[in-house]
């Protein structure tokens, strides 16, 4: 039997006396693929000398009890083209001193509050992750939203350090929200209002805790199962948390100068940018973001598994192609030569081959996502065009179509079914539950497809605002609907868009 990745296998890799410095509200893939990469690039030069602690987002996470067992280390390939060369490294990093649940040991997170050598908290809990959830505070209760939890530990801190500047943090979310930080800093101060929490303690928010807006680039494929048995001989041990990205990463962060200081990225020639962050936003989040999204959904009903399998597909690649160049595009208010520039490396990213990227994995929160990432095209389209974008109307009919396939088993997990077999997926259960009972109350008929897209479309909960009063676009998505569900994507594809 092949040994664990520990750091007894490793005795040296660690180094003990790195202080927890960090706290980061998610343990998935894309932290441990890029915040944590980077700390252990700092760490490695001398530069940050502190650790992470890495706290479970949600109460179904199954990183940490792997994460714990492996003494915090995990490997990470980086590869693809970097320069125009194929490129593979291979680092054991170790970066992260220990994985928590707080649903089941919220007073350990309350302890690393009251350290004060903490600096800085990152997270990543995806766009689903920054909104409010009406929650009571009960202090040795963890909460269950991200802010809901931020909001708690800043004020356990607080009290801890009776209110002391000193004390203050440096917050850095990583969802792909535009303006994260201001948004999340909103969030805080909501919850602190209605627990009632002391004026004190929203003063010291309000000015000794910092709120960066952030944007994030990294392709992240996660834990390559079907190449596993041949890592493990490579390697010569076995790593549960084994994660696999492209080498091409981005990094930027509205911060003042110490914060630059402090976390000195660009001293170690890393892709991090200071600054106005708005020109990255849009490119990354509207053209590869909304990439992922516009076509998972389509891909996966036609049988593929990957974004590469789907990119080798030419009617999903000139479906993709058609809305990025055409409606994306025109959309963004960034010179032509820069976003037709990212759009083509974007599409030469999607290609790599050796990004085995699962379209299950996009698909978490892929409705909130969809807000996002591709309704402000929409909506920006027919305002200044007056027409509807076609391949986002499209992708919003093969998301509801998508959504037909998603349920709840006998074992509570939520799973994707496509003939015959059936696939288990990470979603928002409410988003999962509310759309499998509309798709329940369909009977087939036209009548009752279009009461199906009037009633998902009416949730202003999902969209910020009641699609139905987009002229035409029930039409639309009903007319590329029906044509999904009677021929298959591809099909439909072909008459509808590609003709």
């Amino acid at each position: 039997m092949m040994n664990r990745l520990s750091k007894e296998l490793f005795p040296d890799i660690i180094e003990e006396a790195l202080p927890d410095r960090i706290i980061q509200f998610g343990e998935g893939n894309f932290l441990r693929g890029f915040i944590d990469w980077m700390v252990h690039q700092l760490n490695k030069q001398g530069l940050f000398n502190g650790r992470i602690v890495a706290v479970q987002p949600t109460p179904h996470g199954k990183v940490v009890p792997k994460l714990n067992a492996q003494d915090g280390l995990y490997t990470l390939i980086l590869r693809g083209l970097e320069n125009g060369r194929i490129v593979e490294k291979v680092e054991i990093i170790s970066s992260v001193s220990r994985g928590i649940d707080p649903y089941k040991d919220w007073p350990k997170v309350l302890e690393v509050a009251c350290n004060p050598e903490i600096d800085f908290v990152f997270s990543n809990t995806t766009e689903a992750g920054l909104v409010y959830l009406k929650e009571t505070f009960e202090p040795q209760k963890c909460p269950i939203s991200f802010p809901g939890k931020l909001t708690a530990f800043l004020y356990h801190r607080f009290q801890t350090f009776e209110g002391s500047p000193d004390a203050g943090l440096t917050i850095l979310p990583c969802e792909l929200v535009e303006g994260n930080g201001h948004l999340l800093r909103k969030l805080v101060l909501r919850h602190s209002e209605e627990w009632g929490l002391e004026l004190r303690f929203l003063e010291w928010v309000e000015k000794h805790v910092q709120f960066c807006n952030t944007l994030v680039d990294r392709i992240i494929t996660g834990y390559p199962a079907e190449e596993m048995d041949y890592l493990r001989i490579k390697l010569g041990y076995d790593d549960e948390l084994l994660t696999v990205g492209e080498p091409y990463h981005l990094f930027a962060i509205e911060a003042p100068p110490e914060t630059a200081d402090a976390l000195p990225f660009l001293q170690i020639g890393l892709n991090v940018h200071w600054g106005d962050i708005r020109p990255f936003h849009h490119l990354k989040v509207r053209i590869l973001n909304g990439a992922h999204t516009m076509f998972f959904s389509a891909a996966l009903l036609a049988g593929k598994n990957t974004v590469v399998e789907a990119m080798q597909d030419d009617i999903l690649r000139s479906y993709l192609l058609q809305g990025i160049y055409r409606e994306v595009l025109p959309c963004l208010e960034v010179g032509m030569d820069q976003k037709k520039a990212f759009a083509d490396s974007v599409m030469e990213r999607l290609s790599n081959p050796f990004n085995q990227h699962r379209l299950l994995d996009i698909a978490l929160h892929s409705v909130s996502k969809f807000k996002v990432r591709l309704l402000p095209t929409l909506l920006e389209t027919v305002s200044v065009q007056h027409k509807l974008p076609a391949a986002v109307a499209f992708s919003l009919a093969s998301l509801i179509a998508y959504y037909q396939n998603v349920h709840l088993d006998e074992n509570g997990s939520i799973v994707f079914e496509r003939e015959r077999e059936s696939y288990v997926l990470r979603d928002d259960l409410i988003t999962v539950n509310f759309l499998k009972q509309a798709w329940l109350c369909y009977d087939g008929s036209d009548r009752s497809l279009q009461d199906l897209i009037s009633y998902i479309f009416a949730q202003h909960t999902f969209w910020g605002l009641d699609l139905n009063t987009i002229p035409d676009l029930s039409q639309i998505v009903f007319k590329y609907l029906k044509g999904i569900l009677r021929d298959g994507v591809i099909k439909a594809l072909q008459r509808e868009l590609l003709s």
